[in-house]
């Protein structure tokens, strides 16, 4: 499901850190994320699946039964996601330009050449 870049909510600090985990490892259950994620935010494992369940309603994952164990999956890229976060970077925080931004990233070695493309393409279509 490809969402256009403006339909995607802002995400929350959290949130944003459930679709990293995500996108590098690929569906988890509740259960696996809270085991990768109780050291950085020390949440109860019930907080866990309140905001996965939360995301799922804003349309952020998607939840599956796999055998009987939920599995969530994000329904938006990362540089859609980047993008939502970097718009929000660039307007609210440094209070500049989004290529300046996005110039920032493209020196980094964490992101393809592609995914860079993408990311300005998705700027520009906001």
């Amino acid at each position: 499901m490809r969402r256009a870049n403006r339909d995607i909510p802002d995400l929350s600090k959290p949130e944003y850190d459930i679709l990293r985990v995500l996108w590098k490892k690929g569906g988890q259950s509740v259960r696996e994320m809270h085991n990768v994620m109780e050291k950085s935010n020390g949440w109860a494992l019930t907080t866990t699946r309140t905001v996965m369940d939360r995301m799922v309603n804003k349309g952020l994952l998607r939840k599956k039964n796999a055998h009987g164990v939920f599995v969530f999956e994000p329904l938006i890229s990362r540089p859609a996601g980047l993008a939502k976060m970097v718009r929000f970077f660039a307007d609210r925080v440094l209070e500049t330009d989004v290529n300046t931004v996005v110039s920032m990233f493209s020196n980094m070695s964490g992101l393809t050449g592609e995914e860079i493309d993408e990311l300005r393409r998705l700027l520009k279509e906001e």
